[in-house]
């Protein structure tokens, strides 16, 4: 894509649709809109989106017209640009994260819609169910609101002290991320979690929860799957680290910022599958049957460097289940964390799934040798 092609799509042209030369008349054209609701204008997204739509055949700017919104997690900008894209009457839509989805639900559109990184969307009325979805919508669920209760029991384990929690979350209308709290609550108990409080208003609550907890003893923190979040993932992380609370997140995208621990599912691979259905609906697929599908593999994710930062010792245990049985943990960390330059082949086949990234940022990822696994566990030591 052309930089002025970007900058024209930044600042939201007046024409809806790039124009197709005479000659490519012949061509059914087809166009779609892709509202990003977590995230503000960048090229990377627009790249990896036409990416993933050549490899399934298609030709960005050529039979394929693509219009792109960016929500920056704000709720009303969210509105104004759902609006919009109906108002464009696209071939179909793709939709990103909870805040996109709910308000082209608003505008109930039956233009087909394929949704990724939306939680619960059988009890949002998004679809009737995830194996007949039942009308113009469908797509890519990424977390289980029962994934809550694995969420407090990581951050438990990590820092055992833990008696208070915060969930971090934008609790403005149109945001179901308090779906999660219910799984939280029910699990908080019988982890010795004695007390979960929730931010309220609007998003200004997250950092007057922050704040608060900050000043008792004990107390973490456990971020929701969230647009607003998500899209001021470096600014929060910061905040986080200001107050010096130990935190879990749903995405790694968090612990790359400089957060501590997060458990979840690959964003990249998640966007691939969701541009896959797009591709099939423009080819005649009915999303009425295509089902909603849920992840089947997460990543855990540990910043041994935040841990240092705010004084927590990673339990052994944690780090054990990145590392196999037969490998020392000291000489592990030793010709990793010491030798950034260290090849990945020359770990071989004792390591499963484990990515590290040095303070060069360098990954070495090594190939996952356990097939078949419901979770990779991956570490990460920025120190």
């Amino acid at each position: 894509m052309q930089r002025r092609d970007f900058i024209t799509l930044f600042g939201g042209a007046a024409a809806a649709w790039p124009f197709v030369a005479q000659a490519q008349q012949k061509t059914r054209v087809y166009r779609i809109a892709v509202l990003w609701g977590g995230s503000i204008a960048n090229a990377p997204q627009i790249d990896l989106t036409e990416k993933f739509f050549k490899e399934f055949g298609w030709s960005p700017g050529r039979d394929l017209e693509i219009a792109y919104r960016w929500g920056a997690g704000d709720t009303e900008l969210n509105k104004a640009y759902a609006k919009e894209i109906i108002g464009m009457k696209p071939d179909a839509i793709l939709a990103m994260t909870n805040s996109a989805m709910a308000a082209l639900h608003r505008e109930a559109s039956r233009i087909p819609t394929v949704f990724v990184m939306v939680s619960d969307p059988v009890g949002m009325h998004y679809v009737r169910s995830f194996a007949q979805p039942g009308g113009n919508v469908t797509g890519f669920t990424p977390f289980d609101p029962s994934l809550g209760t694995k969420w407090v029991s990581l951050l438990k384990e990590i820092v055992p002290e833990i008696e208070n929690v915060g969930l971090i979350y934008n609790p403005e209308p149109g945001n179901n991320s308090a779906s999660f709290a219910g799984p939280i609550e029910a699990a908080a108990p019988l982890l010795g979690v004695k007390s979960i409080v929730r931010p309220v208003g609007d998003s200004a609550g997250i950092e007057r929860l922050m704040s608060t907890l900050s000043g008792k003893p004990n107390s973490g923190l456990i971020f929701l799957p969230d647009a607003f979040t998500s899209a001021h993932s470096e600014a929060i992380v910061a905040a986080v680290a200001q107050h010096r609370l130990p935190a879990i997140y749903p995405l790694r995208l968090y612990c790359d910022a400089g957060g501590l621990i997060s458990y979840g599912i690959d964003l990249y691979q998640l966007v691939q599958q969701a541009v896959s259905y797009v591709s099939l609906i423009l080819r005649g697929a009915n999303p009425a049957d295509l089902p909603v599908q849920a992840p089947t593999k997460f990543e855990l994710v540990i910043n041994v460097k935040a841990a240092k930062a705010i004084g927590l010792a990673v339990p052994s245990t944690l780090l054990a289940r990145a590392l196999p049985p037969l490998v020392s943990l000291a000489s592990f960390t030793s010709s990793l964390l010491f030798a950034p330059s260290t090849s990945p082949a020359a770990l071989t086949s004792r390591l499963s799934g484990i990515s590290i990234v040095s303070p060069k940022r360098r990954n070495l990822r090594v190939p996952d040798v356990c097939p078949g696994t419901s979770a990779q566990t991956r570490l990460v030591a920025l120190s």
